[in-house]
């Protein structure tokens, strides 16, 4: 997954104001390092590897494991699509956390991810029923497997971008340049719907759980009732995360069969 790098802000490097940020980060390069040292390809993962450690495939994931909506974001499909994501998640990450404090900040990242994988799981939904009223298996629409932080990542971004957009705010200590976010997130999402392989339905899924999260969180300081709208923008977010996947589970009951020989399928080429 691609992301570009935006140039809207300059802080000094002080590793205590974005400590989360960094651990986020080394959790990402340790565990991408802790598979190539057992065995994966460090430029171009296998399938079989992706869903070995815990990537996205949605038959599996809404059939039998709905973990990897979370582990999905922490496996890459190489080293530049590591590096590309953690870059992004410096430059996006140690300004949010500064502005929404550690707690919603890591939320909103990991809500935004899961999103992100849910609304890429509902579109493999879609695409499976065409293969059901095609009445013939179409290579396109088989679902793929999917990984990385770019969901979350571009959650923070549009949580960013809203926040430039919006009137700032009397204790906002950031000056946030809206020309370049709003560039830096349009051609994120412009690479997304033009070039093959890059899953932007979880790109879309971040930005949608990072605006509501961020109008939520900006109401809360307008009415200077931060705390009670933090909780409020948290609970809105599982919720949201909650129904949408219990949604998708409804969804796939007349899949059943053909996601089950999906998975024996992709469990019997590992």
């Amino acid at each position: 997954m691609t992301n570009s790098t935006p140039t809207f802000v300059k802080s000094k490097f002080d590793l205590q104001l974005w400590w989360m940020t960094a651990i986020l980060i080394a959790i990402n390069v340790g565990l991408f390092f802790w598979q190539v040292l057992n065995g994966m390809d460090i430029s171009s993962p296998s399938t079989q590897d992706a869903i070995r450690w815990g990537a996205d495939f949605a038959p599996l994931t809404f059939l039998e494991e709905p973990q990897r909506l979370f582990t999905s974001m922490f496996f890459h499909f190489g080293f530049v699509h590591l590096m590309l994501n953690m870059w992004a998640l410096y430059l996006f990450g140690s300004i949010a956390e500064q502005l929404f404090g550690r707690i919603y900040f890591i939320f909103l990242y990991i809500l935004a991810g899961l999103m992100g994988s849910l609304l890429s799981g509902y579109l493999a939904i879609q695409d499976s029923y065409e293969i059901l009223y095609l009445g013939q298996v179409e290579q396109h629409l088989l679902p793929s497997v999917g990984a990385g932080a770019s969901g979350a990542v571009m959650g923070l971004g549009a949580a960013l971008t809203v926040l430039a957009l919006l009137p700032q705010l009397p204790n906002q200590h950031f000056f946030l340049d809206r020309k370049t976010l709003v560039i830096v997130m349009g051609l994120n999402l412009a690479i997304g719907f033009t070039i093959s392989g890059i899953n932007n339905a979880a790109h879309v899924g971040g930005i949608i759980m990072g605006i509501i999260l961020t109008l939520i969180w900006y109401i809360g300081e307008k009415v200077k009732l931060p705390f009670i709208f933090k909780v409020i923008g948290i609970i809105t977010g599982i919720i949201t995360c909650y129904f949408f996947y219990q949604y998708c589970q409804n969804q796939i009951i007349e899949l059943q069969p053909l996601w089950q020989e999906l998975v024996q399928w992709m469990m019997s080429d590992d």
